[in-house]
């Protein structure tokens, strides 16, 4: 499907327009957005628009890293924005020429259609152009990190202080998704990131130029979410070695109590072993109390065994 904005030069906004309409008329600016585009509207970009095959090539393969190509009447952009849900990429790739945007998306966008929600009530030539449409939309995208990582902290902070009784396996297993989600966020920000600084440096595009700040702004968002992450993915770790820590010393509590147990009934197996031997002369069989004696015996070594082991402290 393919929607198209523009505004004329007379200052009116104007959208149920089609590509023949952008030929006909003047417009001061446009935006076409192909969204889920067929095989016949994706040709478009190569026969309507004349863009270079590189970059329709890149709009073709998915999930190209976050990047900024120049050309020589056009530049070609490819963000990223995430599910919020499934943490699942998906690209959105543009192209900014003279007075024109061109967005290219295989799935539907939230970002696209509120971004044209946005431009249908402002309606204000003074501040709208292409450049106004790609700020927009990269600030709807880097938006939608917050609340994302803000969910993941919640949760992990959650885990840490275990309010749900939860067993260690449990914790962990949720621990380890949300190091799984903090990466598929940090794959998604740093390259983001990386993008907005070459954005902010580059000496190729002037309306970045007149909205230097706005794009600073956004560029100032990304670190800041990349911080939190890096927070966050420091604070598994810690939730992590503290988790195995305790449990490698309940290991060793445990380990410890069974090797008492064992020590005590050392003696005690080597006691029974002799008088269970199958030997006819053997001098204390044949003792009225014998039995008496050994079972005596075995009990103090049992019960001075265990005093000794609790002073010794093995029972702390």
């Amino acid at each position: 499907m393919i929607t198209i904005y523009a505004q004329r030069e007379n200052e009116k906004f104007v959208e149920t327009i089609t590509l023949d309409d952008l030929k006909k008329n003047h417009f001061a600016w446009y935006w076409v957005d192909f969204e889920i585009p067929t095989e016949t509207e994706t040709k478009l970009l190569e026969s309507y628009f004349r863009f270079h095959p590189l970059a329709v090539e890149d709009c073709m393969h998915d999930l190209q890293r976050p990047k900024l190509d120049y050309y020589d009447d056009h530049t070609f952009f490819v963000i990223h924005s995430l599910a919020q849900q499934s943490f699942e990429k998906k690209e959105i790739d543009i192209f900014i020429g003279d007075h024109y945007i061109v967005t290219y998306h295989k799935e539907r966008s939230t970002y696209t259609q509120a971004v044209g929600n946005l431009l249908k009530r402002k309606n204000n030539k003074a501040v709208m152009d292409e450049y106004y449409v790609f700020y927009q939309l990269l600030d709807f995208v880097v938006d939608q990190y917050f609340p994302m990582v803000y969910e993941i902290e919640d949760h992990i902070n959650a885990i840490e202080d275990n309010t749900n009784k939860l067993s260690m396996e449990e914790l962990l297993e949720q621990l380890f998704d949300r190091r799984g989600e903090l990466l598929t966020l940090r794959q998604t920000v740093h390259p983001m990131r990386d993008l907005l600084y070459r954005i902010l440096n580059t000496h190729h595009l002037d309306g970045v130029h007149e909205r230097k700040e706005y794009f600073a702004d956004i560029h100032d968002h990304l670190i800041k979410v990349a911080d939190i992450i890096a927070s966050n993915r420091e604070m598994t770790q810690d939730i992590r070695d503290s988790y195995l820590s305790l449990n490698a010393h309940q290991t060793n509590r445990t380990m410890q109590v069974l090797t008492v147990i064992s020590v005590i009934f050392m003696p005690l197996t080597f006691i029974v072993g002799i008088y269970g031997m199958n030997f006819t002369f053997m001098p204390e069989l044949d003792e009225k109390y014998g039995y008496l004696v050994v079972w005596l015996i075995m009990l103090i070594i049992s019960i001075g065994m265990y005093v000794w082991f609790r002073k010794k402290g093995w029972f702390d």
